[in-house]
């Protein structure tokens, strides 16, 4: 009898329903596309911040040269390109008055493109008069 119900139960529990496969298909999927989002959003995150961090540099190396040159920034804004990781990088140097006479507000500002508007990057720093 014991084997006669292990039968019956064998041939009723042959595979999955295609409901139950529709629906396990449907929750793979959902998470798939959730995963597939997720990564592109973080390889395009990760483009973005390399370029802030070699517009960085770029500004960086720039108030550095203007530091080590020593002699007072000049009233006019300068403009430049300098190649970076095989980029081409387009800075802007505005030197700015302060409140003290003997010194300089130099602000740095990196684009990748020399029209676009909004910076990808700007460093400030201030240079003090030299003494004679």
């Amino acid at each position: 009898m014991l084997t006669l119900v292990n039968a019956s139960l064998n041939k009723l529990q042959k595979g999955f329903t295609l409901i139950e496969v529709m629906l396990a298909m449907a929750v793979f999927s959902i998470a798939g596309i959730a995963i597939l989002g997720t990564a592109d959003t973080n390889v395009r995150n990760l483009g973005y911040l390399e370029s802030k961090i070699m517009a960085s540099w770029v500004a960086s190396n720039q108030l550095v040269e203007i530091t080590v040159n020593n002699a007072w920034p000049p009233k006019n804004n300068q403009k430049g390109k300098v190649e970076l990781a095989g980029q081409t990088w387009f800075w802007q140097q505005k030197v700015l008055k302060t409140t003290d006479k003997d010194m300089r507000s130099i602000v740095m500002q990196v684009r990748l493109d020399e029209k676009k508007a909004s910076a990808l990057t700007s460093l400030t720093t201030y240079i003090s008069k030299p003494s004679q």
